[in-house]
């Protein structure tokens, strides 16, 4: 994989209402710019993984599994609408089982207890769930960029260190994006600048969210949909720029020329991922038996049921 980038942000249709990328169409494009791996980091949720996983192993490119989290305002429990109905994004990539089974338990828990508005987990479930896995410091909608787009520096050093603290400086990376958005010049620096102080390993992405630049368009009347606007509606939620499209490696080395590294972290990232879905025979789940009771005779009488005369026989 030298001398090579590799996409780590990257949305699919199942992103809803907001990934324009058919997984099929995403990996053959990829696989024609002669990417080596791929990620897969849809908004909240892994319904597309093994899709994706399939697909990219059999165009002979390395899946990389990942999420891109939401991260509750408060606690994932707290549920009041004027505190807690924005989230922030966060990029998490797994670097092996152990990660990916996280990731399955934060997508889960988003869902199921975490849910308002987005799907959310909170930096305490995050922490129980971190081994295994590697983070971002995430795009302009993440922690840290928000802090340090609102002004508020002490506020992204506390975040900053708490981000150290729970991945380490190797499962940590400062991520760097370049579009057609004024704020972005601005936070780069101030990202760069940040990162330096923690000798911070940079890694360059590109937040896809459609596969050609053309596809801008009906990413765009997906957005509408998502908010209930009119595509005529001058104040509606859109894209300030039409550059989220899936870049070319040479593309992203002119972008982050003067940040060669990180370029080719994406590549160490995606080296270090090796989580395998190749599933073989059966992975049935196990059952404690009763002490002194036959598997027999537990599957006849499920626990906590009384005897049933009619109970099918084995």
């Amino acid at each position: 994989m030298a001398d090579s980038f590799v996409h780590l942000h990257t949305h699919t249709v199942y992103s809803l209402l907001d990934g324009f990328s058919n997984i099929k169409k995403l990996v053959k494009r990829a696989k024609e710019m002669e990417m080596p791996a791929l990620a897969i980091t849809d908004h909240g949720t892994m319904f597309g993984v093994i899709e994706f996983y399939n697909a990219a192993r059999e165009a002979g490119i390395k899946p990389i599994i990942g999420v891109e989290t939401y991260m509750a305002a408060r606690g994932m429990s707290d549920r009041d609408s004027k505190l807690d109905k924005k989230s922030s994004h966060l990029l998490l990539l797994a670097e092996n089982e152990v990660g990916y089974k996280n990731l399955l338990k934060i997508t889960s828990a988003a869902q199921m207890d975490g849910f308002y508005y987005y799907p959310r987990i909170d930096h305490d479930f995050l922490a129980a769930h971190s081994e295994g896995l590697i983070a971002t410091s995430g795009c302009m909608s993440a922690e840290i960029p928000r802090t340090l787009l609102d002004e508020n520096p002490e506020e992204a050093v506390r975040k900053m260190n708490w981000y150290y603290d729970v991945f380490g400086p190797d499962r940590f990376y400062v991520e760097l994006q370049q579009h057609n958005i004024a704020e972005l010049v601005g936070l780069n620096k101030k990202l760069v600048e940040m990162g330096a102080k923690y000798s911070a390993k940079f890694v360059a992405t590109n937040d896809v969210h459609y596969i050609e630049p053309d596809d801008a368009q009906y990413q765009d009347i997906l957005l509408a949909i998502q908010t209930g606007k009119l595509l005529s509606d001058p104040d509606r939620m859109r894209y300030d720029s039409q550059t989220f499209y899936l870049r070319s490696p040479q593309e992203m080395s002119r972008l982050f020329a003067e940040i060669p590294e990180s370029l080719s972290n994406t590549v160490e990232i995606a080296e270090r991922c090796q989580v395998d879905l190749g599933f073989k025979g059966y992975h049935l789940p196990e059952f404690a038996v009763p002490v002194r009771q036959r598997p027999r005779k537990a599957l006849r009488r499920p626990q906590g049921r009384s005897r049933n005369p009619r109970a099918a026989r084995f």
